[in-house]
């Protein structure tokens, strides 16, 4: 599974979807131009010592990926419900920038592809970081969490917990 940031803009979301990334063993793709430095202080402090264990690659451009990856977009105003798609655990799930969202000709190609989470009519969106990790933990579940690297210990621990009557 990879995520997908189109264009994002506050670093300190960027740094927690770090985090989001680090803890599930998904990759992240940043699409440029990006709204702050990669070596920003806050964007570190955010990502904390995770930046070592993801593996992040930065793009120019969204729509040759398009071409080889099965996809999802991510937005306030689709109304395909998030819980509704039925993820593949190797799709690239997108999101656009905080400011802008995502851009015209991707609504205009793949309309089919947009989804969104549910929220009360006069708030405009949700925090970009609690999005990626509402979305991307729905994708996970689906696909039982397989591309999780503790899942064998986490299961075999939660296991020998309930044996023990703990």
């Amino acid at each position: 599974m990879k995520i997908i940031l189109y264009q994002p803009q506050i670093p300190q979301n960027t740094g927690n979807i770090v985090r989001t990334c680090a803890a599930t063993g998904t990759n992240l793709i940043l699409v440029r131009p990006l709204g702050f430095s990669t070596h920003s202080r806050h964007l570190k402090r955010a990502g904390l010592d995770y930046w070592e264990s993801v593996q992040i690659e930065e793009i120019d451009d969204l729509g040759p990926l398009l071409e080889t990856k099965i996809f999802y977009c991510f937005s306030s105003k689709a109304n395909q419900l998030y819980t509704d798609a039925s993820y593949d655990n190797h799709a690239a799930l997108i999101f656009g920038s905080e400011t802008s969202g995502l851009p015209d000709w991707l609504w205009q190609q793949y309309p089919e592809r947009f989804f969104t989470i549910p929220m009360v009519k006069e708030k405009r969106c949700l925090n970009l970081a609690c999005s990626v990790a509402i979305v991307l933990y729905e994708a996970l579940r689906q696909n039982h969490f397989l591309n999780m690297e503790k899942k064998t210990e986490r299961t075999t621990l939660i296991s020998n917990e309930v044996a023990n009557g703990r």
